[in-house]
């Protein structure tokens, strides 16, 4: 695409995309190849999708790549020795590449607690950081909070809700928040009872009617767990409490969310379900650079309709609340034990519900701190995982 004379004024900006063969790593590279004048790849991290990740590099030529599975290390090292294009490997080599000089924005798109020791590392650096693991903030949301008034760092959200309040907040800051709503599509199941839930199969859940994701969003979406993490991590972005964030089911996925102001009015952003457009926005903030994006059709949705969510066959909506209600450690409780209970499902080891009976007894049971630092999230999360795991042996 060619660029607008705007686009000339606007600094090449060097991306370290964290998770680039995910569903948001691979529709961020789509947004660097559309403008190559404003955008770079500069690192390309996976966890263990090695081909793939070799073949990103082979086409958008990053200086550095990172595979977290050191067992993979030596064929990525090996496919790219002759590209000029420095190879690492392992977990911990995330963190230490999120450091370099030459790097702008942190783009962290690695699924679930594994995101929040590079994004902590890269806000230490001073980079700026865009947001699509919300597990950060759910899990440490006090702690990143901090650490990016201490740094002087600025976090642009790429869930397109948190995208969209951002959006409507830009020349608002001045003006007090009183509510903002966080539509949802009500996912796969919508309107099904507690009994179909039981019968719901992995293939179903996986079939999200209007957004194109990977599997564990996918899957969180199905039980409304995504929209209960969104409400802990929306709490941390916009300085919130929990009566302040509210969830209505919009199924068209047309209006992303919504800011109520003081005074009563209300400002919504729109379009496609689409997420490029949020990666673009964080990515560029305060560009809107020109994009060949799909454009928003009236006509093909004359009607925008509205719900309010069912919590007591969806627990998992209720659970989160209760959760950043209690604070302390107890979101990185229940976003362990959701991991592990996702994953048994994508297994076929557990059905649907299962997943918030496993959440609850780890909320009950798993050892609560009220103010807990960097090391008790650690720990927090281990012990999690482990009493998950043995729920589901058992």
């Amino acid at each position: 695409m060619k660029s607008s004379r705007s686009d000339s004024l606007f600094p090449l900006r060097k991306i370290a995309l964290l998770g680039s063969t995910g569903s948001i790593g691979k529709q961020a590279l789509d947004v660097i190849e559309m403008h190559p004048s404003l955008l770079k790849a500069e690192v390309l991290v996976a966890r263990n999708n090695a081909d793939l990740l070799v073949q990103q590099a082979l086409k958008f030529h990053p200086k550095y790549v990172v595979i977290a599975d050191d067992a993979k290390f030596q064929f990525v090292s090996d496919a790219l020795s002759s590209h000029g294009i420095k190879v690492f490997g392992g977990y911990d080599a995330i963190s230490q590449i999120v450091q370099l000089d030459s790097i702008d924005v942190v783009l962290t798109a690695m699924v679930g607690y594994a995101g929040l020791k590079p994004t902590i590392a890269a806000i230490q650096n001073g980079k700026t950081i865009a947001l699509a693991n919300k597990e950060t903030l759910v899990v440490a949301g006090e702690l990143i909070t901090q650490l990016t008034k201490q740094n002087g760092v600025n976090i642009f959200p790429i869930d397109s809700e948190h995208s969209a309040i951002f959006q409507c907040m830009v020349g608002e800051w001045q003006n007090a928040i009183e509510k903002i709503y966080l539509t949802a599509s009500g996912g796969p199941f919508r309107g099904k009872t507690a009994d179909e839930l039981r019968t719901a199969t992995r293939t179903e859940a996986l079939n999200h009617p209007n957004w194109k994701m990977g599997a564990k969003v996918t899957i969180d979406s199905a039980t409304l767990m995504n929209k209960g993490l969104e409400v802990i991590e929306a709490k941390w972005l916009f300085a919130l409490e929990a009566d302040q964030v509210e969830v209505i089911i919009h199924p068209q996925s047309v209006i992303h969310s919504i800011v109520q102001f003081e005074d009563g009015s209300m400002k919504a952003q729109m379009g496609l379900p689409d997420m490029h457009i949020p990666i673009q926005f964080a990515l560029c903030y305060p560009h809107r650079p020109k994009s060949n994006f799909q454009r928003f059709d009236f006509l093909r949705y004359p009607q925008l309709t509205f719900e309010k969510p069912d919590t007591k066959t969806f627990r998992n909506l209720a659970l989160a609340y209760e959760a950043l209600q209690r604070g302390g450690n107890m979101p990185c409780i229940i976003n362990a034990a959701n991991e592990i209970a996702v994953e048994a499902f994508l297994s076929e080891s557990i059905t649907l519900p299962v997943i918030s009976e496993i959440i609850e007894q780890c909320m009950n049971k798993v050892f609560f701190i009220k103010n807990p630092g960097y090391d008790d999230y650690v720990t927090t999360d281990a012990e999690t995982r482990r009493f998950a795991l043995s729920l589901i042996k058992n």
